[in-house]
């Protein structure tokens, strides 16, 4: 049993001798660095899958080449708090996971592999992630991979990769993701030197392996959320959208922004502020919540003092609703 099991079956066997006090727990507005999946070179780019208590968590990483070439790579983490006084408990490791290691082994190229990105699609019942891979230009492209769902049982069978021809351009692309309703795509794209955020629109009946396949479309700038400085790593959770950006006003490198999708349009950015940001760089937000729990969380990296060394991933709790 590894660790991340034996936390997640001791909180679930706990015996309640007094009435439930707190329905619903917090996550803490202090940072909690990651540091059993952190390492002393660079971690960033994290994402999370079927969001509950105990989640697989996959994530860039130049480990495995001491420094220099960025692969995915994975783990766990686990959160839960205490019904009595609101305890929070988080507990996070590098563990083992066969599917999970046969699903990155199929993405993973000879270049640096950047901006996971899992999801379930109900219109054919399978499991994709979506990533940024770096061709034989030195550009990033999007590839794909797909499976039936994965309830640790028997491991699916994970196709080969291929390549998101839909979006791919001569250009950088990256960061892919969907809206809540999965009929609108977004990501990044450096077409004037610069990144900004894109938008490409999505029947929500269509096949998503079809989708993918189409040929080269003509995407959307979302004039919106973009500035003359670099706008990148587009998430959305409900309706917030959280992104990194070096525009100005910020303090300093990149800084971690989010905008509400409000009446058909994404409002003005809004800096997270000191209590998130810092003069070092913030980067790949991810939002996400439970709900057993009041707020929501962000996911993010940051190479600021007092980390491993490199990009760190570090959890935080957060009030935007």
């Amino acid at each position: 049993m590894s660790l991340l099991a034996a936390f997640l079956l001791t909180i679930s066997c706990e015996k309640k001798t007094t009435p439930a006090l707190i329905e619903r727990g917090t996550f803490p507005d202090s940072l909690i660095i990651l540091s059993d999946i952190n390492s002393s070179y660079d971690d960033y780019n994290s994402d999370i899958h079927q969001l509950s208590s105990g989640s697989p968590i996959v994530f860039s990483s130049n480990r495995g080449s001491t420094g220099g070439q960025f692969d995915l790579v994975h783990g766990a983490f686990a959160y839960s708090f205490v019904q009595e006084n609101g305890d929070f408990f988080m507990f996070s490791e590098m563990a083992s996971d066969p599917f999970l290691s046969q699903l990155v082994s199929k993405v993973n190229t000879p270049g640096d592999d950047f901006g996971p990105y899992r999801f379930y699609s109900p219109v054919d019942g399978m499991e994709y992630l979506v990533l940024s891979s770096e061709n034989t230009s030195g550009d990033l492209d999007f590839q794909y991979t797909k499976n039936l769902p994965y309830f640790g049982t028997a491991i699916p069978a994970i196709a080969d990769s291929k390549p998101v021809s839909l979006l791919n351009s001569s250009d950088n692309d990256a960061y892919f993701c969907f809206n809540t309703g999965q009929d609108t795509a977004y990501f990044c794209r450096d077409t004037d030197g610069s990144f900004d955020i894109w938008m490409l629109p999505k029947q929500t009946k269509a096949n998503m392996d079809e989708w993918f396949s189409q040929e080269a479309a003509t995407p959307v700038r979302v004039d919106a959320l973009s500035s003359a400085a670099s706008d990148k790593c587009p998430y959305i959770f409900r309706k917030i959208m959280v992104f990194a950006s070096d525009r100005e006003g910020g303090l300093g490198g990149f800084d971690l922004y989010y905008s509400e999708f409000e009446n058909g349009t994404w409002g003005s950015p809004v800096n997270f502020g000191p209590d998130i940001n810092t003069a070092s760089d913030e980067y790949r937000p991810i939002l996400s919540g439970n709900e057993y729990f009041t707020n929501m969380f962000l996911l993010f990296s940051s190479d600021r003092p007092g980390g491993k060394g490199g990009f760190d991933l570090y959890f935080r709790g957060t009030d935007l609703f």
